[in-house]
């Protein structure tokens, strides 16, 4: 029996005549998985706390065995997580050194607007962080700097929509599909995290 392997870019089902160490569907996916690999700023491609994921978002390391957000043994680095064939895609794992991930669930529509309620957060982001769409294409994910009060993270309503706070003992899935022209780094969230909470 074999088990579905999924596209690393798409996350599509790969053809069944790929080979086994085959990452992505087909010549176009591989070219925007290494057009968006450059989009991922620095300050999270060089700390060595990434993993891989399945296709249902289950973390793995990069050896294909089972990973954990509180296991720095399971971590890698950018460059052996991004080489790893295991899974389905990358994750990046929060430890509470001050990197932040605020995820705005289900805001974009089907033709990539953002949804009132998000507007709102990324408005308060003022265009200074770094933001991504989500694995699943209809939410976002801003990186930023900043600290939680009182621990691993929050889920928050906010008018329609959620967002979820998470700075440790977490793993986000990373597409590297950079969202608009929001820069390549992590800016000061603090503010905005405070205004949520």
């Amino acid at each position: 029996m074999t088990t579905r392997r999924d596209c690393e870019h798409c996350e599509g089902p790969m053809p069944i005549t790929a080979r086994r160490h085959a990452r992505f569907c087909r010549p176009a996916c591989r070219a925007a998985a290494h057009r968006a690999a450059r989009t991922i700023p620095a300050e999270l491609t060089s700390r060595p706390r990434w993993i891989r994921r399945t296709s249902r978002k289950v973390p793995v390391a990069v050896d294909g065995s089972a990973a954990s957000s509180t296991d720095p043994g399971s971590w890698s680095t950018y460059r052996d997580a991004a080489r790893s064939t295991a899974g389905a895609g990358l994750g990046f794992v929060l430890d509470g050194d001050g990197v932040v991930c605020l995820d705005l669930d289900h805001c974009l529509d089907d033709e990539g607007a953002v949804a009132g309620w998000a507007r709102g957060v990324l408005d308060a982001v003022g265009g200074s962080s770094w933001v991504e769409v989500s694995a699943g294409g209809d939410g976002l994910h801003v990186w930023g700097h900043g600290r939680l009060p009182g621990g691993a993270g929050r889920r928050l309503q906010l008018g329609d929509g959620t967002v979820e706070v998470y700075a440790t003992g977490r793993y986000i899935a990373v597409t590297g599909r950079t969202f608009g022209g929001t820069p390549q780094r992590l800016g000061d969230l603090q503010h905005v995290i405070d205004s949520l909470l």
